[in-house]
């Protein structure tokens, strides 16, 4: 059924952003007729069908630009006596349309059109017939950037219309395609080979409390579900009451981005010769487990970089550095504690929130009031936010292009943390299972490579559409098919799908039986293996998780020599104490 959904859900999506408004972001350079300061450039937003801009500024024509906001230009009445020969009039938006408003001034003589918005700009819409009636530029400009025009450069000024040719792509998208995909071969690798090593490690005794790992958590469908309840209506609520909900979001990331930083640290600490002392007896909530002092330092280092970037988060030279760093821990983090157990699980979350962000991003422009995407309206933060503040679920990168369009565009090229997590969490998938069944791996590249792909693709719609792209319409496609096509060539397809080559107990590896009986002479079938010539692969039998193979009942019914059949470690414990191994 979400396969269906989702196919339906596409053509009705590409057809709604087809008949969208045509609107492009040009420029207004303004200088002073006094001399005075140098010229300033300001963004616009205008609509290429009324009539198009030069894009070179050398060839567009400077003009006086006049101050007429008082008015709204809607009827005869409102045009000065003189009209506006060769000049742009500045006008107030509101009360007629786009239309009404550029007709006067055309017929008044002007050569252009400012209008001034308070609101979210949009871009001024007509039919084909008022189009071709039209033969000036007419395009609209924010109050704030009206009211600094005439602070900085007094009444006399002038300007000029122009829209500069922008990069497709910029490079900051280079340093974002290298931390997402860092980010998930480390996060799914990491969290494959610490699955399968606790597994090997199930019963072996660890005296440090730090060294104890944190559980991983299996999604079901249940969970499933309810995480998606959960995110459309978190989303929701942020669109309409952000600037409420937006400190709490900042206080959860601050408190969730230390844990990953202290989890993705705490290995590398562990290695170090010195701290090793521990704090003394106490009763005190954590500290009564006594831990070592350098692990307390390293979660006091965590606090205080989490604690530095709050302060500072608002400061775009250098606070994108410590919130991406965090970013980068907290994903870690999620894709080491949470693990998807089968393809099916996967498939599910995948197609869910594959649903869940081309709703939000391409069908709610069409249901808000603003016209704008709840997607992205959340993700970069209302236009009309009292608090100014920014979500912080997102790595972030400074635009690195000297366009004069840069000023237009958001500052920074952003990816959410779930065009992280969620294919992050199939890779690790991935991982698991090419150590289960002994692929090299095979899965886990693939996996990796068809995301960095999908990404690659995603940069090319935003370049292309010049709008914010749902990154998960093109990563989980690429990312489920690549991984589902490789099981089917590998006719592992039904294994990967339920999961069933993972053993729920796997057997202690041979060398811990081999140390609690002593030496043995090798096995027929062992030294038959030994013979194969090099590269070969060395298969052996499968053997039950509940019993060592040298415990194994005779198949002609005689008593076996040595104690009786039982469990692993019922054996251990009544084995004869003959070597120097510590009994579990």
């Amino acid at each position: 059924m979400a396969a269906t959904a989702t196919v339906a859900w596409l053509p009705a999506a590409i057809l709604l952003f087809v008949a969208q408004v045509a609107c492009e972001y040009g420029m207004v350079r303004v200088v002073s007729e006094m001399g005075g300061p140098k010229g300033k450039d300001y963004c616009i937003l205008y609509n290429p069908q009324w009539a198009h801009l030069p894009h070179d500024l050398s060839k567009a024509s400077l003009l006086q630009l006049r101050d007429w906001t008082a008015s709204m230009l809607c009827s005869p009445s409102d045009l000065p006596a003189k009209g506006f020969s060769n000049q742009i009039p500045l006008v107030t938006r509101g009360n007629c349309t786009f239309y009404e408003k550029v007709r006067l001034a055309q017929g008044s003589g002007a050569h252009g059109l400012l209008i001034v918005s308070k609101e979210t700009l949009v871009p001024p819409g007509g039919n084909k017939t008022q189009y071709e009636e039209i033969g000036i530029p007419v395009a609209l400009v924010s109050h704030k950037d009206m009211v600094d025009i005439f602070k900085s450069f007094g009444r006399a000024v002038r300007a000029a219309l122009y829209a500069p040719n922008e990069p497709l792509l910029d490079y900051n998208m280079v340093i974002i395609f290298i931390m997402a995909v860092g980010t998930v071969a480390l996060g799914g690798y990491w969290a494959g080979s610490r699955d399968v090593r606790k597994r090997y490690m199930k019963h072996k005794r660890d005296d440090g409390p730090e060294k104890q790992e944190d559980e991983a958590v299996d999604v079901t469908p249940i969970m499933t579900c309810v995480f998606m309840v959960m995110c459309c209506s978190m989303l929701v609520l942020l669109y309409y009451f952000y600037d409420h909900l937006v400190y709490m979001i900042i206080g959860i990331f601050c408190l969730a981005s230390s844990t990953g930083l202290y989890s993705c640290l705490s290995p590398l600490v562990q290695r170090l010769p010195f701290g090793k002392c521990r704090v003394r007896d106490n009763n005190l909530p954590y500290f009564h487990k006594r831990p070592q002092v350098r692990m307390l330092l390293l979660a006091l280092f965590c606090v205080a970089v989490s604690v530095v970037w709050s302060i500072f988060r608002n400061e775009d030279q250098w606070a994108w550095i410590l919130q991406d760093a965090l970013g980068i821990a907290f994903c870690l983090y999620m894709l080491k504690t949470i693990r998807l157990p089968t393809f099916k699980a996967c498939t599910l979350l995948l197609l869910l929130l594959f649903i869940y962000d081309v709703f939000f991003v391409f069908i709610t422009p069409f249901l808000t009031k603003s016209g704008n995407s709840i997607m992205v309206e959340v993700a970069t933060g209302p236009m009309d936010s009292a608090t100014h503040e920014k979500l912080p679920m997102v790595l972030k990168v400074p635009r690195l292009n000297t366009s004069p369009l840069a000023l237009c565009d958001r500052p920074f090229s952003l990816l959410g943390f779930g065009d992280i997590l969620v294919p992050g969490l199939l890779v690790a998938y991935c991982h698991r299972f090419d150590i289960q069944v002994q692929s090299s791996r095979i899965y886990f590249v693939a996996c990796t490579i068809a995301y960095g792909i999908g990404l690659l693709v995603t940069f090319m719609a935003l370049a292309l559409m010049q709008r914010g792209q749902p990154a998960l319409l093109y990563l989980v496609p690429c990312t489920l098919m690549t991984s589902g096509a490789l099981a089917l060539w590998r006719r592992e397809l039904g294994m990967f799908w339920t999961g069933s080559g993972f053993a729920k107990d796997l057997p202690q590896p041979s060398w811990a039986l081999a140390t609690a009986q002593g030496p043995q002479p090798p096995k027929e079938s062992e030294a038959v293996l030994s013979q194969q010539p090099p590269g070969k692969a060395q298969v052996m039998p499968a053997m039950p998780a509940e019993q060592p193979p040298e415990l194994a009942e005779p198949k002609d019914g005689a008593a076996a020599p040595g104690p009786r059949p039982c469990s692993q470690l019922t054996w251990l414990l009544h084995a004869p104490r003959t070597t120097h191994m510590p009994i579990p």
